[in-house]
């Protein structure tokens, strides 16, 4: 039996492959995936619900531009959904005050022809205004979209 020497090396390296190739495939099917766990300083520290990768974020605070104005510089796109996020603490009436300013905000989206969905979740920050490919008239026939 005659084996050339420039190929042996080749055959032997992709049988290699192959078998770590299915050792991977076995090892990985077999894994069980647990969520973290979650605690109560983890919740509070949590980036907000996204939906999609935002295009663009809105964050309303000192020195920052009217919503309506920040909306009139965006590309419009009727795949695109407006999402208004306010976070509230662990204080007394802390919910309801940040549903109102995401209430506000939803105003001023609505003045400017936008719709938009709003999330109230626990955790801190600044309310936010997101917009991303996440609309749900997206796959539309009619040509309705949210904006």
């Amino acid at each position: 039996m005659s084996v050339r020497a420039g190929q042996s090396w080749q055959t032997s390296l992709a049988d290699l492959s192959l078998i770590l190739f299915m050792a991977t495939a076995a090892a990985a099917s077999h894994q069980v995936s647990k969520p973290p766990a979650k605690t109560a300083s983890s919740q509070a520290s949590a980036a907000p619900s996204p939906q999609t990768e935002p295009l663009s974020v809105y964050v309303a605070g000192p020195g920052a531009p009217p919503l309506a104005q920040w909306l009139h510089e965006q590309a419009a796109d009727p795949r695109q959904q407006l999402t208004i996020t306010a976070r509230y603490g662990a204080g007394s009436g802390a919910q309801s005050r940040a549903l109102a300013e995401a209430e506000k905000l939803l105003a001023e989206a609505g003045a400017q022809g936008q719709a938009a969905r709003i999330v109230v979740e626990p955790g801190d920050g600044a309310v936010r205004a997101v917009l991303a490919y996440d609309s749900p008239y997206e796959g539309r026939t009619d040509g309705k979209s949210s904006r």
